[in-house]
Order: structure tokens, then sequence, then C-alpha cells
């Protein structure tokens, strides 16, 4: 049976080349025309636990993780009492031989894949002798896998050819193993490549990749799951003549050294996770008050305190949107697809310059590891912003009253003309501490209102006559908009409203809120939160929520808001 899309699991425990083995299955279908994305999770522990890779294969672009699985590979018994349930109709299990039996007559069958790989003389193959059990299920041409594992191992090394014989023939026993089964799930159709170039990359990669091309050159973090790879991809990448990174010692010197090189005029980041947020908050009050450039990324994981660090939620948007005492609402830009981290990460860098101040990139950890093919972004249409520098045309007076009808005053730079105090406390024009009540209203007044420069962000606004709107926010996009084309082929009366700056909000997005229409949220929380936010603006908004650590599936979406509607759940 033809089919166009596939999600094949590798569960068992850390450790086990469960990340490995999806991945290389993601990049020779990407290799071979076919839109990708990877979907992990697995718990706290360096090593151990019960954890989980998989990838979905499309010829279509791939907007979720998917309802089920077509195939699970489980490792362990563990792995698959917890994971056949998944499984869709037809599908399959290939079951680790040497871990554990399971009975005759089941959706599955056996394989040594340890045992298989040392015949090949590589020990290591075992995960392409899955591979190529999977491969034939699906009915994956061997041809373009053999193209892969060639590219992927030809390093210029002495003994490449070996390596490479050795997981075509691992990749030759897998296929032999599961023809004997005589299992067949189906076969994926032919590829429809894009006519343009694509590159596999994760979140964090594309968004650490958009804030360098809109011009960053100074990072400072600590590690933190999720945000760690940022640090890392960071310290491999930014790198030449004026740039800095540096791992600090805590999140508290992180937030104060990218305040000390904003106000030295350096385009500076640093990312975290919940906690870490956290103890960033007074830092953040101080560049608020002494508007100061700089982005901080929240990379979201669910629960407070330790909670579920390797797990994904939406759940510190109150936080990241407030994150200090006194009257602060911070710009907050929350991309919902790898593509979107990429030029989210240009825009925030480019924010910071624009309104003088800092400003909160938030993602998660569904979008942090997650692999995708994406347009290959092109680097030179990415807009270099700066902030105004003091000139001849400013009266030295940074802080003066300001209601958007002149230019922003242009910022001083330590070294150059011009002067001011970056001054926490309340100030005059010049940056001067008083507590004078006329100070505090006009400078309260300029803050937010410096925040109606910012522009630029992606929205999408679609069928806004439906009495019902779905409107999800960061890594809810994409299971929400698979549930709302769902619904719109089922003829349910629709709409669909989405923005990637949650504040400001478009002017667009704000004239559809405004007609008064019911606006359903699909959220990764307990409390609602988006929606939350929207009913204190004066909106009609009711959250779908969700709070497993796992990204909705499509399918239940479509059920609940079905129910929210007054239409009934699907049979």
């Amino acid at each position: 049976m033809d089919k166009h899309d596939f999600v094949i699991r590798f569960a068992g425990e850390g450790g086990q080349g469960l990340v490995t083995s999806a991945d290389a299955l993601a990049r020779a279908a990407a290799q071979a025309g076919y839109f990708v994305q990877t979907h992990s999770t697995f718990p706290s522990q360096i090593m151990g636990g019960p954890a989980s890779s998989q990838v979905r294969i499309s010829t279509t672009p791939v907007l979720s993780a998917g309802d089920g699985v077509d195939v699970l590979v489980a490792l362990n018994q563990y792995a698959y009492d917890n994971h056949h349930q998944d499984l869709n109709p037809g599908g399959v299990t290939v079951y680790n031989a040497e871990e554990y039996e399971l009975p005759e007559g089941g959706a599955y069958f056996g394989i040594k894949a340890d045992e298989l790989a040392k015949s090949t003389g590589n020990a290591r193959a075992a995960n392409m002798v899955t591979i190529g059990a999977v491969a034939h299920l699906i009915d994956f041409a061997l041809e373009e896998i053999d193209s892969f594992i060639t590219q992927r191992f030809t390093r210029g090394r002495e003994g490449d050819e070996e390596i490479i014989e050795a997981n075509i023939k691992a990749v030759r026993l897998g296929v032999d193993v599961a023809k004997s089964s005589g299992f067949i799930v189906g076969q994926l159709q032919a590829s429809n490549s894009p006519d343009y170039k694509q590159i596999v990359i994760t979140g964090n990669a594309a968004l650490s990749m958009g804030a360098t091309a809109a011009g960053l050159d100074f990072y400072a973090g600590y590690p933190i799951s999720p945000a760690t790879t940022i640090l890392v991809w960071m310290e491999n990448n930014l790198w030449g003549e004026g740039r800095f990174v540096h791992q600090v010692a805590s999140e508290i010197e992180a937030i104060n050294a990218i305040i000390g090189a904003g106000y030295a005029g350096k385009k500076a980041m640093t990312a975290t996770a919940g906690p870490g947020f956290s103890l960033m908050s007074e830092g953040l009050g101080l560049a608020w008050m002494a508007e100061i450039p700089l982005v901080v990324t929240n990379v979201q994981r669910g629960g407070p305190a330790t909670g579920l660090p390797t797990k994904s939620e939406q759940s510190d948007l109150y936080t990241s949107m407030h994150p200090a005492h006194g009257d602060i609402k911070m710009p907050l830009l929350a991309p919902g697809t790898i593509e979107e981290c990429f030029y989210a990460g240009a825009l925030a860098t480019n924010w910071a310059e624009t309104y003088q101040g800092p400003v909160i990139l938030v993602t998660e950890f569904g979008l942090a590891e997650r692999g995708e093919n994406i347009r290959r972004p092109d680097l030179s249409e990415i807009s270099d912003m700066n902030r105004t520098i003091y000139g001849d045309s400013d009266t030295g007076k940074r802080y003066d009253s300001w209601d958007g009808s002149t230019p922003l005053p242009g910022m001083p730079i330590p070294g150059g003309p011009g002067a001011y105090v970056a001054n926490g406390s309340e100030h005059d024009e010049i940056g001067d501490t008083t507590h004078l009540p006329r100070h505090h209203i006009r400078l309260t007044e300029r803050r937010f209102k410096k925040i109606d420069l910012l522009a630029g962000a992606h929205f999408e606004i679609e069928n806004v006559d439906a009495d019902h709107i779905i409107m999800p926010w960061g890594s809810s996009k994409g299971p929400a908009r698979e549930a709302y084309e769902r619904l719109r082929e089922q003829r349910e009366n629709v709409g669909w409203l989405y923005s990637v700056a949650l504040n400001p909000l478009p002017e667009e997005v704000k004239d559809v809120l405004k007609t008064g229409k019911k606006i359903i949220v699909p959220e990764l929380n307990y409390l609602g939160q988006w929606s939350s936010l929207l009913r204190m603006d004066g909106y009609d908004a009711e959250s779908i929520t969700q709070y497993t650590g796992l990204p909705f599936r499509p399918a239940d979406l479509v059920d609940s808001i079905r129910e929210l509607i007054g239409a009934g759940v699907t049979a």
C-alpha cells in the first residue's frame, strides 16, 4: 500500500544510540528528498532510564510528531510494554531478540542487531542493522541509504572505505531479517523534492545562527537543559575579531555580563531555562530601567524547580513576559517552527537594538533539539540593525520624554561622545537618581511606548469570519495547524490566527481579536497562560491544555476542538 507518511520510533534506554538512529534515518531521508522531523524524549539521567527518539518521514512538509507510530524498534521489554500501544493499525514492532523474547503470533519480529553488526567487522554498526530492517518495512530505497552512509563516513581518513562497506553490509543484514519476517508496513511514495536547497537543523542551532546573522557579537551563558546546546554552538561558531563567548559561573553572572556588554555597545545574548531565568529577574529589571539592549532566550522545560528538565512545556509565559517586579511587560517572541527559530533569533537581536532595551525570546525543549529540514536561510537577506548612537543632534538627555513622534534619542557608548548614567533607580533625563513623581510617570510611559517601535514578526490569519478561531503559540503551532486543516476538511467552520510576536502583537492580529470571536488556544501548560493573558486584554479566549511533557497529537486536538465548539468528537 502506497503511503506518503511514516513515523518510526526507536525506544529503549539512554545510551543505546536511539537519537543517533533516528537522526541517521532522518538525514538519509532528507538527503533523498523527503521532509523529516525528529522528536526525542528521555529522562534527566546521563545514562540509562527510559528514552525514545523518533522520525517522521513524509512527501509533504511535516507539521508535527504525528498521532501514532508505524514502526517501533523496541530495544528492551520496558520499551515494548510502554510504546506498543502507540502503534497505528498495520504497524510492526522490531524487538531486540538479544534482550528479550515475545510470544509468537504478534505484529512483531526479533532481530539480533549486535550479533549481526559484529559479523560485519564493525560492532558499532548495530543501529545500521535496525535501519536496514526499517527500510524494508517501509520500502525505503536502499541506494539512498547507501548514498547517505558513503557521504557520512567519507572523511578523508584511513579506513573510511572499510567503515562504509561494513555499514552498508549491516543495512543489508537488517533487510534480510525483515524480509524473512514476512511483514511490510507500506510502500513509501517517491519523494517530491522541493526546488530549493535545504538543511537539517535543530531549533537551538537555527536560533543561534539567526542571532549571529543579525550581528550578535557577545554571548555569555551557563549550562542548563535544554539551553546548553546554544552555548556549545556559540563556542564553536561565534569567533573572530570583536566577538566574545564565555561560559560563566552562574545565571546571575550571565545576565550581568550581557548587561555590561550591551551598555558597552555590543549585541549581547544569553540563553537559559526556567530556573536560570528566575535568577535573572533582578538583572532584567535593571536592563529595563536603564534601557540596555540585550536578548535573553528562555528554552522552556517542564515544571517548577528541577521539574522535568528533559521534557517540554509552555509554562514560563507569565514569567517571561513579566520577569521582574514592578511595571514590566517585555517584548517577547515565541517561534513555533525550526525555520521560525532562525528568523526569531535574528529579529530578537534587531529588536533589542531598535528600542534600546531587553528582548525575551521563548522556545521550548520540543523545539530546541528537534531536527527538521528547512529551506536553507540566505544569510545575506538578514538585516543587521544597530541602535541609534549619540550624535550631533542629540541634547545629551538620553532619557528625555518620548511619545513616538520624534526619533529615539541616541545612546552614548563608553569612549565616544555624550554621557549618561545607566541607573536602575528611577532617574531624570541624564540618568541621575530622582524620586520626583513627574519623572517616574514620564519614564514609565516612555519605556512602554518604545515597544511600539517593534514590528516585522511573522503572523498568519485565515478564515477569521468563522465563529471560532484557533490561536496556538510556540511549538503547539504544528499540531494545531494539522488539526485545523483536518477540521476544515471535515467542513468545520474554524479560523486560524498565529503570531511569533506575543508582545507586541501585530496590529493585524489585534484587529481580529477585537472582533469578539471565540479564541481557542492549544498550549502545553496547566493554567492556560496565553488565553489568560488574552482575557486580561479583554479578548474571549479559552485554552485546550496538556501537561504531559509531550507534544500534542493532532487527532487529540481535533477531538478537543470539536467538543469545545459543540461539534462532537469524531468516531
